[in-house]
């Protein structure tokens, strides 16, 4: 592809600065609260910049965060800044809304709404739950207890899903992970052989950034290897195959047009452009999806960036990380071998996972790798439980205009097959579509969770006791899939579905 020079000046969005700050105090009420990290991070991308632009700030996203709440966070960063954007927007929860934000803003000025955008985000959880646990009051901003709690998990799930504990994203996500891998032929140590060594190179990333939270690399057995300090959590994940939420972060990014930035004076090798990208959506129960071996949103997402590369392969990319399953399957979508790296950041295990925002801290990273000489780099980030998705590929040089229209929902849904009937009260025959073990904080069972198939094709969740060994012992088994076993299905005492294998 050859780079476009006929777009006027002023309506090339360039990411110009990027800033980052992790905060480990050595007292609980020396810890920054979320708005003073944000509020250094955007000072920090602006020092990065090497031009004063908070000031002109006219686009301000800041990403949903969890650990502490205000009312009106945007406002409260607003009056800090002494700001007042025309957009000024506080988002959902989402894994993937700092690309989208990115995204979004880019195309703001592409559009010649405005001139300089900010994205940030922030989270203080480790200090939030030491003070906690320690009975500590924080000298904070005071928590808005009359603000509603973001709506999360249990919010949109099945009642049944509920009941048996699988509607927090570590015990959905290892749906995908055991239907992904008999889907692809793996054998479960197969599977977590590739998990091992996945994720031993998140960890490799994550010990060179000087941001990370956790700086060492893991060996592949290190982290699939349960112990004391790596529980089992939800099989087959323990807790080095998890995001790590207990962290205090902040990250920011400043935009402005190329016009912006050239009469700033801001150096030609800081700027990154953004290309373009692509979003899509899956049901957000996700018990009204057709399969769980791959993710068609996340498809059409990924295909849409490499359709935006031209052919030209990625120098860099992030992989979203909440869990193994998700480079995964993005891996084979974007047609990359078991040998990829699959971040420049660490991912959210090792770099840390401050919850919605860790794609801010990516997009830090990919800026990094841009400057450093990567000609291409991929963004790709995810939210809910395999749910939202989003993908921006940004470059060293700027190309065709920026396009307003980025849903690639029609797409996803095209591919979409018919999606069983969900049904709680069933007996008779059924057929494993995937499972997952829940393991209490001592290592032992607690329960284990089968998704069914009914001799009629319908859907439902069932119980294994932990008392049923047999059972328990064929989902186990390392050298051969339990996809696709057949057992019979029984009502419990307390009309939760029960199935023992045949």
């Amino acid at each position: 592809m050859t780079d476009k020079t006929n777009i006027p000046e002023d309506l090339i969005p360039v990411i110009v600065g990027v800033g980052e700050i992790i905060d480990r105090p050595k007292e609980i009420t020396d810890g920054l609260e979320p708005l003073d990290l944000l509020e250094q991070a955007l000072r920090r991308a602006e020092q990065d910049a090497g031009a004063k632009l908070l000031g002109e700030v006219q686009s301000l996203d800041v990403v949903n965060f969890l650990s502490w709440r205000y009312r009106d966070p945007e406002k409260l960063l607003a009056q800090r800044l002494g700001i007042a954007p025309a957009h000024c927007y506080y988002g959902p929860v989402g894994g993937e809304s700092p690309i989208r934000y990115i995204h979004e803003a880019a195309k703001r000025i592409a559009r010649g709404e405005c001139t300089v955008a900010a994205v940030c985000g922030a989270e203080a959880q480790s200090t939030a739950t030491k003070a906690e646990r320690a009975g500590i009051k924080l000298p904070w901003t005071p928590f808005a207890h009359d603000v509603e709690e973001p709506k999360r998990g249990a919010a949109f799930q099945k009642p049944l899903a509920v009941k048996l504990g699988v509607f927090r994203p570590v015990t959905v996500y290892p749906f995908y992970e055991s239907a992904s891998s008999a889907h692809w032929g793996q054998t479960p140590r197969e599977a977590m052989a590739e998990s091992g060594t996945l994720w031993s190179r998140y960890s490799e990333a994550a010990a060179e950034n000087p941001n990370a939270w956790l700086k060492r690399r893991y060996a592949p057995d290190e982290i699939t290897t349960p112990s004391a300090d790596n529980r089992l959590i939800a099989w087959p994940y323990n807790k080095l195959m998890v995001a790590n939420p207990s962290v205090n972060m902040g990250g920011a990014l400043l935009l402005t047009s190329l016009a912006r930035a050239r009469a700033a004076g801001i150096a030609e090798d800081k700027l990154v452009y953004p290309l373009g990208g692509a979003s899509a959506e899956e049901p957000r129960d996700y018990l009204l999806r057709d399969q769980f071996h791959e993710s068609h949103p996340q498809n059409a997402v990924l295909k849409a960036a490499m359709d935006l590369a031209g052919g030209d392969g990625f120098d860099a990319i992030e992989l979203y990380s909440c869990f193994p399953c998700v480079p995964k399957m993005a891996r084979r979508t974007l047609g990359l071998g078991a040998d990829v790296q699959p971040t420049v950041t660490g991912g959210l295990t090792f770099f840390g996972a401050p919850l919605n925002t860790y794609m801010t801290h990516a997009a830090c990273a990919m800026v990094r790798r841009v400057r450093d000489g990567a000609k291409l780099g991929l963004l790709y980030g995810q939210g809910g439980f395999v749910t939202k998705h989003h993908a921006l590929v940004v470059s060293k040089t700027p190309r065709a205009a920026l396009a307003q229209e980025t849903s690639v929902q029609a797409e996803a849904d095209r591919n979409k097959r018919a999606v069983p009937e969900f049904v709680t009260e069933v007996s008779g025959r059924g057929k494993v579509e995937s499972f997952t073990m829940l393991y209490g904080r001592g290592g032992d069972v607690e329960h284990g969770v089968v998704m069914l198939r009914t001799a009629d094709e319908r859907r439902t969740l069932a119980r294994i006791p932990a008392s049923d060994a047999a059972t328990l012992a064929h989902l186990l088994n390392m050298d051969r899939t339990p996809v696709g076993s057949l057992g019979e299905i029984a009502m419990a005492a307390d009309d939760v579905p029960e199935w023992r294998v045949a």
